[in-house]
């Protein structure tokens, strides 16, 4: 339960929430450091309330951020009061029906929920990084923080969780595939695009967690969802999402798939890295039972980008280990 001054809170800003009637259920987010609740009232009115510290300065953007994506045609949870001096927003219930529950529909209805997803990635895709404006984003995708990315998984996943001494420099090939990708033009992109972060309300598709937003690759965000570790999704599925999603945006680059796979190959590191954190430095073991997952879904990739025969190799030995 929160803090009894958080309801008094609430009640000062929304006084139809009568203390006589109000159900308050905390919500579980993942490794967020906020906290999240439900306060309802009875049968039809209910809101979020997130309470952020000062942890992480990102969470203290989440609010100009949905303002300006919404603005922008976007759906994102509607903010109703933000107090920063006490780091409380206050916001839309979106329920608590999201892409990840539609796992194990038929093909045919999670493919239409993906798509509707997808043109929501699309809208914020067409954004160029420049017309942010003075939006406080967090660091574009540049050169350092890919090579970060594949630090934190020979850090985290490799050498804390598997007990292997590698670093990310003894495969230079891997600074390559960073510099190249730090020199292609950038949109705004999620940066946290996967299915536990997109909700579904009326048929639509809502995004929520996007206060990593930042200037980077599309193909990043498409690879968070289609080789989202929460989810299986074969590869003709994900062939045909990805297209869907070209069609959608009227994407036609050459190279774009070549692209998605070297995306997916960072986000899959960085997702395995952060299992490995998670787990293991911040006593979350729920975590590592997804490394197995991403892991098989990162040997696949390397595969595809090619040229990286030792990583595979390194991959193919910790996978056998560990099973």
């Amino acid at each position: 339960m929160p803090p009894v001054s958080l309801l008094d809170q609430t009640r000062a800003h929304f006084p139809d929430f009568s203390p006589e009637d109000v159900a308050v259920t905390p919500l579980e987010k993942g490794g967020s450091d906020r906290k999240f609740y439900r306060i309802a009232t009875g049968a039809d009115r209910s809101l979020i309330l997130v309470k952020y510290g000062d942890q992480r300065e990102e969470n203290r953007h989440y609010v100009e951020l949905a303002h300006f994506l919404a603005d922008r045609g976007i759906n994102v949870p509607q903010i109703y009061h933000h107090d920063a001096g006490e780091g409380l927003i206050w916001m839309q219930d979106l329920g608590e029906i999201d892409l990840w529950a539609y796992r194990n529909e038929p093909w045919s209805t999670r493919r239409k929920h993906y798509r509707r997803a997808l043109t929501q990635a699309a809208r914020l895709h067409a954004l160029g990084a420049e017309q942010a404006g003075d939006l406080r984003l967090q660091t574009a995708f540049d050169t350092d923080l890919y090579l970060w990315e594949q630090n934190y998984f020979f850090d985290n996943c490799l050498g804390r969780h598997f007990g292997l001494g590698l670093g990310r420099r003894q495969l230079p090939l891997l600074t390559g595939i960073a510099e190249r990708l730090a020199s292609l033009p950038r949109v705004l992109i999620h940066r946290d695009f996967q299915s536990q972060n997109i909700m579904v309300r009326d048929e639509e598709s809502w995004l929520i967690d996007f206060q990593g937003m930042r200037p980077g690759l599309r193909q990043y965000d498409l690879a968070s969802v289609l080789y989202d570790p929460y989810v299986d999704l074969t590869a003709t599925e994900r062939n045909t999402l990805l297209e869907d999603y070209r069609s959608i945006g009227g994407i036609e680059d050459a190279d774009f798939v070549e692209i998605f796979h070297l995306c997916a190959m960072q986000r899959l590191m960085q997702a395995l890295g952060a299992y490995g954190f998670l787990g293991h430095e911040k006593g979350k073991p729920e975590f590592l039972r997804h490394i197995p997952k991403a892991l098989a879904s990162l040997r696949e990739v390397v595969t595809e980008v090619g040229g990286l025969d030792e990583l595979e190799e390194i991959l193919t030995g910790v996978a056998r280990s560990s099973s």
